[in-house]
C-alpha cells in the first residue's frame, strides 16, 4: 500500500519544474539577484491578484507583518489584538515592533478570531486589530471593520495561509489597511525558500516598507531610517511570478477535495472544519476535531496515511510566554488538544482522499 503523504512539495514543484527552471536561468543570466525586474513584476503581478494597489516583496512572512507595524510606528505601550488561536509567528511580529499582544478567543466553528469578543479588549492603548486567516478561511470582516472604525483602529491581516480566499467579493490581502504573507515552500503559493509580501491600497505605508526592508534605504549609502534586512530574492520572485500563474486552478483542486471530505466524512467522533458566514476558503490545510488526536494519528499512521498537527501548543503555553501573565485561554487550548491536519494538496488524488476517508470511518465506528 502506497503511502499518502500529508504534503508532498517535490511533486507540487514537478508540475511546474520547466517553468521553474527558465525562470531560474533567467534570473542567473541577468546578473541581477536582489531587488531586480524580477521582484518588481512579481509585487505588480501579486498586487492585481489580491486586488490591491501595492505589493512589496519582504523576506518572510513573519517580517512581512513586522515591517507593518513597524511602518505604522506602533510600539511602547501600544497594544495591538491578536488572536489566542494561532501559529506564534502572528504574536511574535507584533513583539518585535516593541507593543504588547492582546490575545481573543476564536470561535470554536471556524477557529478564526470571534468579533464578537475584540471590544471588551480594548483600551485606551489599543492601537489596531490583528487578524488571521487561520487554515485558509477568511475572518468574518465586516464586524470587524465597524470596531475599527469606531474606535479608529487600523486592520492588519495575517494572509499567511489565504492567498486566493475571499471574504464576500474581496480577497485576503485587501480586507484591511494592510497584509502580511507567506510564500513559505508549503504554502499554496509556495517558494523555494523563503519568501513574503505586504499587500496595501495606502501607497505611504508601501513606500515606507520599500525603504525598512533593504537597512531604511532606497539610495545606496542614504539611509532615510533605521531598517532591516528583509528583501524577496530576485530567484524567489521570478519562481513565484510563475507559480502564481496556476494559483487559482490549484485552489479549485484543493476546494474539490475539501468537498470531497466534507461530503464523506462520517464518524460521529471528529468534528469536521465549517465555513462563517460569508467567508471561503482556499483550505491550505484540512483540520478535524477529534478527542482521541494521538490514537487516530496512530492509526492512520499504521495505514500508510501521513498526517500533522496545526498547532499542539497554542501562543500563551509556549515556554517563550509561560511566564508572561496571558492566562489561560480555554477555547483556544481545547483546539490545540484535538486539532488533526489531514493530507491536502493540489497533487493529491480523488482516490488517495477516499482511502483517507474510509480508515477515518473505520476508526471507532
Amino acid at each position: 500500500m502506497n503511502k499518502i503523504s500529508f504534503l508532498d512539495l517535490k511533486k507540487v514543484n514537478d508540475i511546474h519544474e520547466e517553468k521553474i527552471n527558465k525562470a531560474i536561468e533567467r534570473v542567473i543570466k541577468s546578473g541581477r539577484y536582489v531587488l531586480g525586474p524580477e521582484v518588481e513584476k512579481f509585487e505588480r503581478s501579486f498586487a492585481k491578484f489580491c486586488g490591491t494597489k501595492y505589493s512589496v516583496g519582504v523576506g518572510n512572512g513573519l517580517e512581512a507583518l513586522h515591517l507593518i507595524l513597524s511602518a505604522y510606528g506602533f510600539g511602547g505601550n501600544d497594544e495591538i489584538i491578536v488572536p489566542s488561536n494561532t501559529y506564534i509567528a502572528t504574536w511574535l511580529a507584533v513583539e518585535m515592533c516593541g507593543a504588547k499582544v492582546v490575545p481573543v478567543e476564536p470561535k470554536i466553528g471556524s477557529y478564526n478570531i470571534d468579533p464578537s469578543l475584540i471590544e471588551a479588549r480594548i483600551t485606551k492603548r489599543t492601537k489596531a486589530i490583528l487578524v488571521v486567516h487561520l487554515y485558509g478561511q477568511t475572518v468574518e470582516m465586516d464586524p470587524i471593520k465597524d470596531i475599527a472604525d469606531k474606535y479608529e483602529l487600523k486592520i492588519i491581516e495575517d494572509s499567511a495561509q489565504a492567498h486566493g480566499a475571499i471574504y464576500k467579493d474581496k480577497k485576503a490581502g485587501n480586507l484591511g489597511d494592510a497584509s502580511g504573507f507567506s510564500f513559505y515552500p508549503g504554502k499554496n503559493l509556495g517558494a523555494l525558500g523563503d519568501g513574503g509580501a505586504v499587500t496595501t491600497n495606502d501607497r505611504n505605508l508601501a513606500e515606507k516598507i520599500r525603504f525598512l526592508r533593504n537597512y531604511g534605504s532606497k539610495i545606496k549609502y542614504k539611509n532615510k531610517f533605521k531598517g532591516v534586512n528583509s528583501r524577496l530574492d530576485e530567484l524567489q520572485a521570478a519562481v513565484l511570478r510563475e507559480k502564481l500563474k496556476t494559483l487559482n486552478r490549484e485552489n479549485k483542486i484543493r476546494t474539490t477535495l475539501a468537498k470531497q471530505y466534507l461530503n464523506n466524512l462520517d464518524n460521529k467522533n471528529i468534528t469536521l472544519p465549517s465555513l462563517a458566514t460569508d467567508c471561503s476558503s482556499v483550505w491550505h490545510l484540512f483540520v478535524i476535531r477529534i478527542k482521541e488526536r494521538k490514537q487516530l494519528a496512530k492509526f492512520l499512521s499504521k495505514n500508510n496515511i501521513e498526517t500533522l498537527i496545526h498547532y499542539p501548543i497554542p501562543p500563551n503555553k509556549q515556554k517563550a510566554y509561560i511566564n508572561e501573565g496571558y492566562g489561560s485561554f480555554p477555547i483556544s487550548e481545547r483546539i490545540h488538544k484535538e486539532v488533526l491536519s489531514l493530507p491536502m494538496s493540489p497533487v493529491l488524488k480523488s482516490d488517495e482522499v477516499d482511502r483517507v476517508i474510509f480508515y477515518i470511518n473505520k476508526f471507532y465506528n
